[in-house]
């Protein structure tokens, strides 16, 4: 039998609260409608016949903040910064654009001034849960934008341009790409080779992996320094909210 859109809600809610996400999250087990596993357009649309995509946010502080990879975490920020603050994300699960667009926001200050890193684990069982491989070819781009040395901009963009529900297979690499025309410097042979051919599709099965591993329910998951944000983890959908969790917890 067919779960309802509200059991699946109120399953990923019930999930959040045993591990401390936001009241609101989007759970692996929302549905099991069975994804394609490779990188693929959703259709035969060309890059020319994507969807126009939508500027990111215009004056990202984080554009010269570098960003690297250990294993299947993609670190933005000082190594060495005194603080972590790890997010668990899926490029599918609007309640993770609803973070960016809120709470995170808070976090590009501290970043920017070296005092915090963002250690980010993406997942893609959005992909299983609706099918289709938006998810995967999302990510993929993602670590591609890594090597250009677009991370932040580009990161910003993929959130940008979600689709209205996280069920729409939007993320084809024809459309990835449209995203990236509006990163300054991020176009190139390299670039578009690994947004096309899934150059890093292993790379997003071990971020995958870390993220069960992690043992992870939902996203986003929010920790700081190892700690989940207290209360419901609401506050990770509000910047002010956020700001005062994070200078609770030495940060600001």
């Amino acid at each position: 039998m067919a779960v309802s859109k509200a059991g699946r809600i109120a399953t990923a809610v019930a999930a959040a609260a045993l591990i401390g996400v936001a009241a609101s999250a989007c759970g692996p087990d929302d549905n099991n409608a069975g994804g394609s596993g490779s990188v693929k357009e959703s259709s035969s649309k060309s890059a020319s016949s994507a969807p126009e995509a939508k500027a990111p946010p215009a004056g990202n502080q984080l554009a010269k903040v570098p960003a690297s990879v250990k294993g299947g975490v993609v670190t933005v920020g000082d190594p060495k910064a005194q603080h972590t603050v790890k997010v668990y994300e899926d490029p599918r699960c609007p309640f993770c654009k609803k973070f960016e667009e809120g709470g995170a926001q808070a976090l590009v200050k501290p970043v920017a001034d070296g005092n915090v890193k963002i250690e980010y684990t993406l997942a893609s069982f959005l992909d299983n849960n609706f099918g289709g491989s938006g998810s995967l070819n999302a990510v993929n781009a993602l670590r591609a934008s890594v090597e250009a040395g677009k991370f932040a901009e580009f990161h910003a963009g993929v959130f940008a341009n979600q689709p209205e529900a996280e069920t729409e297979d939007a993320y084809t690499p024809a459309f990835l790409l449209k995203i990236a025309d509006k990163v300054e410097g991020l176009r190139g042979a390299a670039f578009d080779k690994a947004v096309t051919n899934g150059t890093y599709k292993k790379w997003v099965e071990t971020a995958m992996k870390s993220f069960s591993d992690d043992g992870i329910q939902g996203t986003p998951t929010v920790l700081i320094d190892g700690k989940k944000v207290p209360g419901d983890g609401s506050a990770i959908y509000d910047k002010a909210e956020f700001a005062k969790v994070l200078k609770d917890a030495g940060i600001s």
